[in-house]
């Protein structure tokens, strides 16, 4: 299924659905039940994190250039402090591992789909001097609750990665995490959930590889302990991740993110122990997606890595410094802060 979502996506198919529409009637009254139970707290406004983290590391080289896209996920939503959220929980670990400073400019947007990384893309390379090294995309939940064709999502996400790799950028995707998770909803929909979540994250990991990205499965949140531990690792909301399930996906991505730019030893030998293979791609995709925190790399078509990476222990979370670009230098907390919507400065 997943190898026919990617190829109705690269090749201009129409929707290829995940649900039957028996099964769509039959859920419905669970759906509306569940409705009335996610997102019953109040998720605070992300705060924004955008601004230079390890600043410490100063030295001769430019700083690395970080950038993140996606959903309210990518963006930190159920968090209320910057150093809470996944991009700077993410620049800061970089930063302690490459030794250099790092700028995050993160363009994610609560609420978008996937059709909405044109736009954040857009946003990202409007300054080529100020082309990301690398970018972390995370995206894809909203693409299932809002029952988004999954050709097009996928569609959508393909030319993101690929206008971002010509620009230069290493591109990592953090794919549609496990809603079958999310405490609330109750069964047949976690089962269904669950499986079109899957489904929908082997076919994002297939269109990103053959552009050029890498990919990690986000699964139910990166490991078992979502699924062990809903009270502590949700938000006040029931439905975004807390402080802690944000550090807990960190975690799972910096490997990747750091292998991207040649910060992480790699090896020419595959590590049976940790179940690292080298499979077809829509098999590797097939995998990754019923493991949470599995890294998927392109290798020689049709071939990919599927990736195991022992997880680094994240800095303490930080602050931004106001040093982020030349110009630089709002008040409120250090970093300028950007308009999601306009890609603007403002205070």
């Amino acid at each position: 299924m997943a190898r026919r979502i990617a190829a109705g996506a690269a090749y201009g198919g129409g929707s290829i659905g995940l649900l039957g529409a028996a099964a769509v009637g039959v859920l419905l009254a669970e759906v509306q039940l569940a409705k009335r139970q996610v997102g019953g707290g109040i998720a605070p406004v992300p705060p924004s994190a955008d601004g230079r983290y390890g600043v410490a590391f100063a030295g001769p080289a430019e700083p690395l250039r970080l950038g993140l896209l996606g959903d309210s996920t990518a963006a930190g939503q159920g968090v209320r402090r910057a150093g809470q959220t996944p991009g700077a929980l993410l620049a800061s670990g970089l930063a302690a591992v490459s030794e250099r400073p790092v700028d995050l400019r993160n363009v994610a947007l609560p609420g978008a789909r996937s059709d909405d990384l044109e736009r954040q893309v857009s946003l990202l390379l409007a300054d080529p001097s100020r082309t990301p090294d690398v970018c972390v995309i995370m995206i894809g939940a909203n693409d299932v609750t809002h029952r988004m064709p999954a050709t097009q999502s996928v569609r959508c996400l393909t030319t993101a990665v690929r206008r971002l790799r010509t620009a230069g950028a290493e591109v990592v995707v953090g794919t549609c995490p496990d809603l079958g998770t999310i405490e609330p909803v109750y069964q047949p929909l976690r089962w269904l959930a669950r499986r079109v979540s899957r489904q929908l994250a082997a076919a994002q990991t297939i269109g990103a590889v053959e552009q050029g990205g890498r990919t990690v499965s986000l699964g139910d949140l990166l490991g078992p302990e979502f699924a062990e531990n809903p009270r502590e690792l949700f938000g006040p909301d029931n439905y975004h991740p807390s402080a802690e399930g944000y550090a807990t996906a960190a975690m799972a991505v910096l490997p990747t993110l750091c292998a991207a730019l040649g910060l992480w030893p790699e090896s020419d030998r595959l590590d049976g122990a940790r179940r690292e293979n080298m499979l077809p791609v829509a098999k590797a995709a097939s995998q990754a997606a019923k493991e949470a925190g599995t890294e998927v790399t392109g290798a020689r078509a049709p071939w990919a890595l599927l990736k195991h990476r022992r997880r680094r222990r994240l800095p303490d979370a930080t602050e931004p410094h106001p040093e982020a670009e030349a110009g630089a230098g709002a008040e409120d907390g250090g970093a300028t802060r950007m308009d999601h919507r306009s890609g603007e400065p403002r205070r």
